[in-house]
């Protein structure tokens, strides 16, 4: 199948993050067996979706990963021009949900796949398809700890995220939490008879924001745009009326790590004043949603090397996103992002991938194919 019909293929899917997915997984699954690869389905917790995990060629001898996930983001925009969940073709344009972040890459890596020669293949490419990237890399962790078993310790992964088929060779790191303080509702003219649980959770965004300050004085990395790790409230609800002593305040948190930093460990003055409170007589809960990270590989390795002699582009030191890069990377295998289009594009109405943008993706996964079989 050529890249442009398994992309409209795999946008007609609805996978959107936290949802079930086992209709794209079977139909990927399905295509791949139909080109003899070796394909594992690797059911998650939850229990209504899954990774995948297949091989072409010899699966005792390492290789390379070409990895990708399979959810998208939901679609609720009301700028979308058509039915998101279904590609549409304008120009050198295709617009569909998930068309750049990221079943472009994905599309690229099936329409190459039936072009190896499995025979011919001294080294395996591997094809590590995971659920519910979009909820902070929720999937990959449960992908990669069966790695052992699946296949010999791989030479590297190529993560496909969109960068323009440009190389990136670092990103920052990433932990997220869900904090709710619970209170005691009543008549906000009896304050004293109540305990306000947003006047509660204020001592714990005060601190959030204490955090923030004191990580933009650094360490610094030049690589990095900010320089330096970044932390932030993204959303907070609490209270029903005006006159009513609110019971329960929530809001999330995230903080973005540099190179060497932990970002769990961003988290801890906060975490710290969030037991704090307990003291006081509030219930605090405090729910990690998502955490993966940083990546940072050296710009003179051999898989920086290799996909930037594939892709024919000088590689990028960092972005601002992050992928599951880091997460492959922390499981000992170097890890790289190249993929088709823009990230610019994701997360929009009307998310579109060029054409010739699938077809540069595929000719880089061609040429890695090449590389395999010498």
């Amino acid at each position: 199948m050529h890249e442009v019909e398994i992309l409209e293929k795999l946008v007609s899917f609805r996978s959107v993050v936290g949802t079930p997915n086992g209709d794209i997984v079977e139909w990927v699954t399905s295509y791949l067996r139909g080109l003899g690869a070796k394909v594992h389905v690797l059911p998650g917790p939850e229990g209504d979706r899954s990774n995948l995990f297949a091989t072409i060629g010899p699966k005792d001898r390492s290789g390379y990963i070409l990895s990708g996930h399979l959810d998208v983001v939901s679609a609720i925009e009301p700028d979308w021009i058509g039915d998101p969940f279904r590609l549409r073709s304008e120009g050198n344009r295709l617009h569909g949900r998930g068309a750049t972040d990221m079943k472009g890459f994905l599309a690229a890596a099936l329409a190459a796949a039936s072009k190896v020669d499995a025979n011919s293949l001294v080294k395996p490419i591997h094809f590590a398809f995971s659920y519910d990237e979009e909820a902070t890399c929720h999937g990959v962790p449960h992908l990669i700890e069966r790695l052992p078993e699946l296949c010999q310790p791989p030479l590297g992964a190529i993560i496909g995220e969109p960068s323009g088929m440009q190389p990136i060779l670092a990103h920052k790191g990433k932990a997220a939490a869900r904090i709710t303080v619970r209170g005691k509702s009543g008549h906000s003219s009896r304050p004293d008879q109540g305990l306000n649980a947003i006047h509660g959770a204020t001592a714990i965004l005060v601190q959030a924001v204490k955090s923030s300050e004191t990580l933009s004085h650094g360490p610094f990395d030049a690589t990095f745009e900010p320089p330096y790790s970044s932390l932030q409230v993204g959303t907070l609800k609490g209270g029903t009326a005006l006159n009513i002593i609110p019971d329960i305040c929530e809001f999330q948190l995230e903080a973005r790590a540099i190179a060497g930093c932990d970002p769990r460990s961003l988290l801890s003055d906060i975490r710290q004043a969030a037991d704090a409170l307990q003291a006081q007589g509030y219930d605090v809960e405090w729910t990690e949603t998502g955490a993966y990270p940083p990546l940072s590989l050296l710009a003179d390795s051999a898989l920086a090397a290799l996909v930037t002699a594939l892709s024919g582009k000088a590689p990028l030191a960092a972005v601002s996103y992050g992928t599951e890069a880091g997460l492959f990377q922390q499981a000992g295998i170097d890890s790289i992002i190249c993929g088709p289009g823009n990230i610019s594009r994701a997360h929009k109405p009307n998310e579109y991938i060029l054409i010739e943008e699938l077809s540069a993706c595929v000719a880089m996964i061609d040429a890695l194919s090449r590389h395999c079989c010498g």
